[in-house]
């Protein structure tokens, strides 16, 4: 069985877009006419260059190679161009064809991709979501009402969810760590007071920030939401600042997140080392797949860190996610996107119930995925995936995140 065909999917998500501007799907067949499904996560440049990439890292490193060789694979893109260390575009093309082999794999041999990964530790995965709007919800009001989250949060909570995902502290600037301006402080607490007093102790607040902050400011943001007892503040320095981390790790007392933009084995150890961490975030679609973040889950195993695979794409990614998932002992939960698209493009093989998650049985990832539908979707804008804006932090005025996506009409 030899990997032979590749094909690449750039499908847009219906607005309001949860999950990002786009998806990059490759579809990988050998030569006994397998089919495998993977999905790349990784926006540092736009779709059709990273079309090329994708199309350069098959050919050059994977096309007539046994899908069984993942590990030779890894080595051939993680070293090529005499590079030998992370990148984020080539390691995220990667990922995606990677994840692809799994559901070849699995397909060829009958079994869910979780049953080679060592099987099944975890029978039911808790799930976590970003607070959306709800239907009767402005879609601008949304993202600075207290009131507005704390109801959306009360919806999940009711259907089964134990933690719910905020990010009110705003802007996503490309100008590196800031400080927070007061008003962002007062909004953040306001959020958190508003959640927690709306679902009491039946679910766990999960802390967002995009790396936003200096270490200060971090420290500042991170002290007073402290007293309502966050599972996690994500991402609060730029990620390729360990030190910088742990300091607000040490300072604050909420226990720190990251890892959704990173990527490789490589860029994690240090994160563990310095204890900037102790729940690990990877995106399977760009961390190196599951193999590589099955190593990365063994480390924070032995530093007695927890997993919690991230998703802000589509349901490709999150079926990878949930396989590897179900094979790791130190499993926090996963991230989920419920969106009718979500659904639709795998069939609806895949729901999350009370909360959880059953991982899939049947063979490879387990999902049926509707290309028509995907391909009936086309990127045709100009944006990547997700953008930073150029603009500082506001001090005169309120700062927002808009969900990850901008409205689409």
């Amino acid at each position: 069985m030899k990997l032979q065909d590749l094909d690449i999917i750039v499908t847009a998500p219906p607005a309001p877009g949860w999950g990002g501007r786009y998806w990059i799907l490759v579809k990988v067949t050998t030569d006994d006419g397998i089919t495998g499904w993977g999905e790349c996560y990784a926006a540092s440049v736009g779709p059709e260059a990273m079309r090329a990439v994708i199309e350069d890292v098959f050919a050059r490193h994977m096309q007539g190679e046994n899908p069984e060789n993942v590990e030779l694979m890894f080595r051939r893109a993680y070293s090529s161009g005499f590079t030998q260390r992370p990148d984020l575009t080539v390691m995220g093309a990667f990922s995606g064809l990677e994840i692809a082999c799994w559901d070849i794999l699995g397909k060829a041999r009958g079994r869910p991709v979780h049953a080679l990964l060592g099987g099944r530790i975890n029978e039911r995965i808790r799930a976590y979501t970003y607070l959306y709007p709800l239907a009767h919800h402005d879609l601008t009001a949304f993202w600075s009402s207290p009131g507005m989250a704390a109801e959306s949060a009360t919806a999940l909570v009711d259907r089964g969810y134990t933690a719910v995902k905020v990010d009110p502290a705003g802007p996503y600037t490309m100008r590196g760590g800031h400080m927070p301006a007061l008003r962002d402080i007062e909004q953040s607490v306001a959020f958190c007071r508003a959640i927690r007093e709306a679902v009491g102790v039946r679910a766990d607040i999960l802390f967002g920030t995009h790396g936003q902050f200096t270490t200060a400011g971090a420290i500042r943001l991170g002290r007073a939401i402290a007293p309502y007892d966050p599972l996690w503040y994500e991402e609060p320095v730029p990620p390729d600042n360990v030190a910088a981390m742990a300091e607000v790790a040490r300072a604050t007392g909420v226990p720190v997140a990251t890892g959704e933009r990173l990527t490789s084995k490589a860029e994690f150890a240090p994160v563990l080392r310095a204890a900037a961490a102790s729940i690990l975030q990877p995106a399977l679609g760009r961390a190196g797949g599951i193999w590589e973040v099955k190593k990365i889950a063994a480390m924070a195993e032995v530093y007695n860190a927890q997993m919690a695979p991230h998703l802000y794409a589509g349901p490709i990614e999150w079926a990878a996610n949930l396989h590897l998932a179900a094979s790791i002992p130190n499993l926090l939960m996963v991230e989920t996107i419920e969106t009718a698209f979500h659904s639709d493009l795998i069939g609806g093989t895949i729901r999350v119930e009370d909360g959880h998650v059953v991982p899939p049985d049947a063979p490879g990832l387990g999902i049926e995925v509707d290309e028509a539908l995907a391909r009936a979707h086309p990127y045709r804008g100009e944006g990547l995936h997700l953008e930073m804006q150029e603009a500082p932090c506001k001090y005169h005025e309120a700062n927002f995140f808009a969900g990850g996506a901008p409205l689409k009409t």
